[in-house]
Parts: structure tokens; C-alpha cells; sequence
């Protein structure tokens, strides 16, 4: 049972870096459910399970006949596809490339880190398969929205002469997002210290960060050589609660927004990658030791 469950969720990583980097594109079919057994050489049950929990998590619809689509309205946070026009970028390969040096240190600023447990959870894999050497270390440091943060987002969008209880719809809307939150950084951690508790990785620091703050936008810094930012994207859409009711609201979204890439320039002080990379860095610098508890 408990190859099973690594199983799923190896699975769950690849099929949610797939729609998120835009090779699952909003509105289109999964393979079926045959298909993706045979190519990641489980049963149909185990595929199953997958398949619920990607519908569970708004990832996935299902209608009888038609196999499983990708929702049109995706989960918080995912970054931009793969195949997109020039200036955007994703987040897979920055992963993949921090990954990359011997020593993987990443600092976010994030709403949830949905996206980002996907693609961190594909690369341990990868170390674990000995697809890709393991580092000497990894450091990820992550600031968070705060629990006690009145958030602006999601809300529900109902008419003005509605007598629904909105405050109600608010407070379960943000229920469930700080429960999202709180999930994605707990996988994290997990799936870091997992490589260094069965020795694959020696030294593992993984350190969040709740702060009083309501990200505007989302960053990725790999620190001393490349970053990404981008704003998210205010959406209106309907929000699939635990209990299969939905909520009209507003909500944020990072597919379809723009990632753009900086790189540091060692030899250029003046360089437009180079200020970038120091003027966020100190800023998540600032913030950290500002928050951090003493």
C-alpha cells in the first residue's frame, strides 16, 4: 500500500506540472485512463485514485463518456505554460535548473505554493530515480500570507440585491484557501526532509515564513543568479468546495499571467538583471529578518 501511495503521488506531480506548464491546456481531454497506466506502469485503480483527487482539488472534471478535461478555471497559482509567447516564461524549468548546482537555494514570495510543490516533488523523484544528481544541499526559504491576514481574495461575487449570506461565503472561501496554504507547505517540507532522512540529500533547510502580507505578485529567486516575477491575474470564477457546492467569486489566478525571467550579470553592476536581482533580494532579506520571530 505504501508503493501505491508513492505512486499516486509521483503521479499527482506529473500530471499537475503538465497542466500547469500548459502541455494539459485548459478545456482538453486527459489521455485516458489506459493510456496513463501503461506509461506510468500502474493499474487503472491507481490511475483512478489520481484522478479523484486532481477532481477533488479542481484540477479535473469527469463526464460520463467524455474521460476526464482539464477545468477551464484552474486551482490557485500555477505558472504560466510552457509554449507561451515571448516574455513569459515558467516555473519548471527555473526549478529544474536550481536543481541543477550543487547547492539549491531558493527564496518565494507566494500566495499558496501549489505550483511550486508540484515541480519540487518532480525533481526529488528525479533524485530518487538517479535521473539527476542529487545535490549537496538545499535551502528554501518561503514567505507566506498570514493566517490572521484579512485576505482580499477569493470573495464572493453575488448581486447587490442577493439575500445570501456573503460574509458566510467569505469566511468558508478563505477557510478553504488557508487550508490550501497550509497543505502545500507542509508537502514541502516533507518531501525535502524525506531526502535527507533517507540520506539522499546531506543537509535540507526548509523555512516558512507567515507575514502580514497579501502578495500582489508571485517570486522566485534563485539566489545570486536568476529570478521570476509576475503579477497575478484577478479572474472571476466558480470555486469547487469540498462538499461539491460552488461559489461564483473573485479569485486569483497565475495561469495566464506573465512570469519574467531576470539574470543576474556579474561583470555589468548597472545591468537590468543585475539591479533586479539585488534590489528583491534585499527586499526578501528585509522582510524575513523584519518578520522572523525572535
Amino acid at each position: 500500500m505504501g508503493e501505491d501511495r508513492g505512486k499516486v503521488a509521483v503521479i499527482l506531480a506529473t500530471l499537475r506540472s503538465r497542466i500547469a506548464d500548459g502541455e494539459y491546456r485548459p478545456g482538453s481531454n486527459l489521455p485516458a485512463q489506459r493510456a496513463l497506466a501503461a506509461e506510468f506502469d500502474v493499474s487503472r485503480a491507481t490511475i483512478q485514485s489520481v484522478l479523484r483527487v486532481l477532481k477533488g482539488d479542481g484540477w479535473i472534471e469527469s463526464r460520463q463518456g467524455s474521460g476526464s478535461r482539464v477545468r477551464a478555471t484552474l486551482p490557485l497559482q500555477l505558472a504560466s505554460p510552457t509554449k507561451v509567447p515571448a516574455g513569459r516564461v515558467a516555473l519548471g524549468p527555473f526549478v529544474a535548473r536550481a536543481f541543477a548546482q550543487p547547492v539549491v537555494q531558493l527564496d518565494v514570495f507566494t500566495f499558496t505554493s501549489e505550483s511550486l510543490d508540484a515541480h519540487i516533488r518532480l525533481q526529488a523523484e528525479a533524485i530518487r530515480r538517479d535521473q539527476i544528481s542529487a545535490p549537496e544541499r538545499i535551502e528554501l526559504r518561503m514567505l507566506l500570507p498570514s493566517g490572521e491576514n484579512d485576505l482580499p481574495y477569493p470573495r464572493a461575487r453575488v448581486p447587490k440585491d442577493s439575500t445570501v449570506d456573503v460574509a458566510e461565503l467569505d469566511r468558508k472561501l478563505l477557510e478553504r484557501t488557508r487550508e490550501i496554504i497550509h497543505r502545500h507547505a507542509s508537502s514541502l517540507r516533507e518531501v525535502l526532509r524525506d531526502l535527507k532522512a533517507d540520506r539522499l540529500v546531506e543537509n535540507v533547510q526548509v523555512s516558512v515564513l507567515e507575514v502580514p502580507l497579501v502578495p500582489t505578485h508571485k517570486l522566485y529567486l534563485r539566489r545570486g543568479a536568476e529570478g521570476l516575477i509576475g503579477p497575478y491575474k484577478i479572474v472571476e470564477r466558480t470555486i469547487l468546495m469540498d462538499d461539491d457546492t460552488e461559489i461564483e467569486a473573485w479569485d486569483i489566478l497565475g495561469l495566464g499571467s506573465t512570469l519574467i525571467r531576470l539574470v543576474q550579470d556579474e561583470g555589468d553592476p548597472s545591468a537590468v538583471g543585475t539591479v533586479f536581482m539585488q534590489s528583491w533580494q534585499e527586499w526578501f532579506d528585509a522582510c524575513w529578518h523584519r518578520y522572523a520571530p525572535t
